[in-house]
C-alpha cells in the first residue's frame, strides 16, 4: 500500500499542470479604453499561471468629420489583471507604436491623417511554451495606399510591454497564425501581401501575391523568404 501511495503521488506530480485562474466575472478597466471598443482579447503574456491574465483592447474614437466621412483615431490598450480590475500597462499611440496620432490636415481642411485601421490578429506562443504574445495588424495611409504593419508584442524582464518584432509593407500585409502541430514546436505567423523590390512603385508590385513565414527559431526572429521589411525589438521608423 505504501509503495502504491508513493507511485500515485509521483504520477500526480509528473502530470500536474499549473492552474489557470478564471477571469473575474465582471472585470473593470482602469482607466477605461478610449472611445468605442472593437475587440477585447485575453492573453497570457507572462505565462499561463495564476493571476497572469492580460487583456488587449482595440478601440477607436472620432477624430473629426468632413465631407460626409468620419476620421478615426485608433488605440491599442494593454492591461494586466490586478484583483478584479485590469490596470493599464501600455497604450498606443501615447506610449509609441504601432499607431500614430491622427491630426487635422494643414490649413484646417476637414480631413484628418493618417487614415487608420487596426485589428488584433491573434495570440501565439512563439518564443517559449505557455507564454503568449499578441499579434496586432495596423494600416495607415495619406495620399497613396499607405503602409501596413504587423507587430508581435510581449513583455520584457521587468514586466513592461514591448515590441518583439515588427514587419512593414507597402499597401497591405496580412498576418495568419500558424499553430504548431507537434509537441515542443513553436507557433509561427504567415505573412501575405504584395512584394516590392527596391525600385518598384506602389502601383506596380514586383510580386502581387507574396507569402513569408515569420518565426522565432534558434534564439532569433526569422522571415522566410525575406519579402517584407522586419525590425527586431522595435517598431518600424516613422
Amino acid at each position: 500500500m505504501r509503495l502504491t501511495h508513493y507511485v500515485l503521488a509521483a504520477v500526480a506530480v509528473l502530470f500536474w499542470v499549473p492552474a489557470v485562474a478564471e477571469e473575474p466575472p465582471h472585470p473593470t478597466f482602469s482607466p477605461a479604453p478610449p472611445g468605442t471598443v472593437e475587440q477585447s482579447q485575453l492573453v497570457y503574456l507572462a505565462g499561463e499561471a495564476m493571476h497572469s491574465q492580460w487583456r488587449a483592447v482595440a478601440s477607436k474614437s472620432v477624430a473629426g468629420q468632413g465631407g460626409g466621412n468620419a476620421f478615426y483615431q485608433w488605440y491599442l490598450s494593454i492591461y494586466a489583471i490586478d484583483g478584479t480590475a485590469y490596470r493599464l500597462k501600455y497604450q498606443s499611440p501615447a506610449n509609441g507604436g504601432p499607431l500614430s496620432k491622427v491630426t487635422q490636415a494643414v490649413g484646417g481642411a476637414k480631413m484628418w491623417f493618417p487614415i487608420q485601421s487596426m485589428q488584433i490578429s491573434g495570440i501565439g506562443a512563439f518564443v517559449k511554451p505557455a507564454v503568449q504574445q499578441l499579434i496586432v495588424s495596423s494600416h495607415e495611409m495619406g495620399a497613396d495606399c499607405g503602409s501596413a504593419t504587423v507587430t508581435v508584442l510581449g513583455t520584457n524582464a521587468s514586466g513592461g510591454v514591448v515590441p518583439l518584432v515588427s514587419v512593414r509593407n507597402g499597401c497591405s500585409l496580412k498576418a495568419t497564425l500558424a499553430h504548431a502541430s507537434t509537441p515542443g514546436a513553436r507557433d509561427a505567423i504567415v505573412l501575405s501581401g504584395p512584394y516590392y523590390n527596391a525600385t518598384a512603385p506602389m502601383c506596380c508590385p514586383t510580386k502581387p501575391k507574396a507569402a513569408a513565414v515569420l518565426a522565432y527559431r534558434n534564439g532569433k526572429w526569422t522571415e522566410t523568404p525575406k519579402y517584407f521589411a522586419f525590425y527586431v525589438g522595435k517598431f518600424p521608423p516613422e
